[in-house]
């Protein structure tokens, strides 16, 4: 049994319809991390414009420039508060390839962020964020080694990679981080084996856990797993395991008299598949059980008082699903139609959040909310992290003026998502009460190449909450145009 303290204090923190309504200090840190998940879709979307890799052609390939980004956002916030940013973003890069053997990247950015006067999440207003060093690694390639330099074949093929990159795999819904670390490809014949060890750069991490001090600007969590793969005809299934270890351990939340500490391990086994069913249909399905072990919550609720009680270690006994369809309809237009469903567990025993320590998992119990590290689209508006919710997208994309050369690369596309939770009683990542239906957003954007080195993008998304399931009942809104020109 947990030990209570019989000393009783009133923190701010309040039920309302059986669901905790979190201090302010937690729901401006839950801002910060939907926002920043909001800026990572988006960047993730204009990488896809930014300037490709040049093909290895001679035997020495240097080549450099970059890129710079204004972006306009419009965004409301849970309480339906607007926030303007206005966000400058140059980026500069360079790669050394040798004989297609050794292969060196950097990649390096600075952000000037200019918010409108008290538009800031995180209450630090306009300011320039970095520079700071996006991507910085090295590679060496075994087999076109032993090609180049006349050496013998190796039965298995090795390529190794050291220094900060993107690590996304499958469908994204476990792990899609920037790591410091080495990467190890293994592969023979359609069989591969990857092999992942990092950790998360310390200073460009935003934290799964927004209770935590300095969540937003320290954050140190290391990656430990591999993934075997193999191609059968269309297909290539997968599955992996993957360990994550929580390094901030030695921090603690005062808020006098409790003192929350913080220690979040988690293991994911994953199973999963991508490929072809036919000329026109692609998929991806992945299955995800998440173990491990968490520490408690440091209160219980004794209205309207919370009352401190000893931390306890807890296991974790979680699972997510998503699968993802795609119809290419061949046409000249490049239209592609596609839907996806994605399914997270939750806790009913928790207060306020789905990741969070404090107002965490009840003492004692098994924590059975789904936490995972990965990046999946869930929408502009509404932006939920991925636990405790069913979400079903569908959405349609073409270039409708192909034959018309000055708009022929304009891209338009459309997503439309409904969200549930997966357990009525359990939070999600936000304040709310106990009712299935959460709202539906649609999303809108568009992408156009004006030339080679300048692309325009819109991205439009409303968020329409079920009023009983939300105590802000408003619309949320969400836009972003950017204008990239790359040299």
């Amino acid at each position: 049994m947990p030990l209570t303290v019989s000393r009783r204090f009133a923190l701010g923190g309040l039920l309302v319809g059986g669901c905790l309504i979190a201090p302010p200090v937690f729901g401006q840190a839950s801002s910060v991390e939907r926002f920043e998940r909001q800026r990572e879709l988006i960047r993730n979307r204009e990488a896809q414009q930014a300037p490709k890799q040049v093909p290895v052609s001679d035997r020495v390939l240097f080549e450099y420039g970059g890129y710079f980004t204004f972006d306009y956002l419009s965004v409301d916030d849970t309480n339906g508060d607007n926030h303007v940013l206005r966000q400058y973003d140059p980026v500069l890069y360079a790669r050394l390839n040798l004989d297609g053997v050794h292969e060196f990247f950097f990649r390096g950015r600075a952000t000037y962020q200019d918010f409108a006067p008290g538009d800031s999440f995180d209450g630090e207003g306009s300011g320039l964020d970095g520079p700071t060093i996006d991507r910085l690694y090295y590679r060496f390639d075994l087999a076109r080694n032993q090609e180049r330099y006349g050496g013998k074949p190796a039965p298995v093929n090795v390529a190794l990679q050291g220094g900060r990159d993107l690590v996304y795999w499958g469908n994204g819904l476990t792990l899609a981080q920037v790591l410091d670390g080495a990467v190890v490809d293994l592969s023979r014949g359609p069989v591969a084996l990857q092999l992942v060890a990092g950790l998360t750069p310390v200073h460009d991490t935003i934290d799964i856990d927004s209770s935590r001090p300095d969540f937003d600007d320290h954050t140190k969590r290391g990656f430990f797993g591999a993934m075997l793969s193999t191609q059968v005809g269309p297909h290539r299934p997968y599955v992996y395991g993957l360990m994550q270890r929580d390094y901030n351990d030695d921090e603690t939340l005062d808020l006098a008299p409790t003192s929350t500490r913080f220690d979040y391990n988690s293991y994911y086994i994953g199973i999963g598949s991508v490929g072809a069913l036919g000329d026109k249909l692609l998929y991806g399905v992945e299955v995800v059980y998440e173990g491990g072990n968490t520490l408690s919550n440091s209160f219980e609720v004794d209205p309207p008082f919370l009352v401190p009680i000893e931390q306890t270690e807890d296991p974790i006994s979680a699972a997510a699903v998503d699968v993802r369809l795609d119809y290419l309809f061949g046409d000249a237009g490049r239209t592609r139609a596609s839907v996806q469903a994605t399914y997270a567990t939750g806790d009913a025993d928790r207060f306020s959040s789905t990741s969070n320590t404090f107002g965490g998992n009840q003492p004692g119990t098994t924590d059975k909310a789904f936490n995972s590290f990965g990046l999946i689209n869930t929408g502009l508006a509404f932006a939920p992290s991925v636990s405790n919710l069913i979400i079903v997208r569908t959405g349609v994309s073409t270039f409708p003026l192909h034959d018309f050369a000055p708009l022929r690369r304009l891209q338009v596309g459309a997503d439309v998502f409904v969200y549930n939770k997966a357990n009525t009683n359990a939070p999600i990542d936000e304040p709310g009460f106990d009712e299935r239906y959460l709202g539906w957003e649609p999303d809108i954007f568009l992408n156009w190449q004006i030339t080679s080195d300048l692309t325009f993008a819109v991205r439009y998304g409303v968020f329409f909450p079920n009023e009983d399931a939300f105590p802000n009942e408003d619309a949320r809104q969400f836009i972003s145009t950017s204008v990239t020109y790359s040299f």
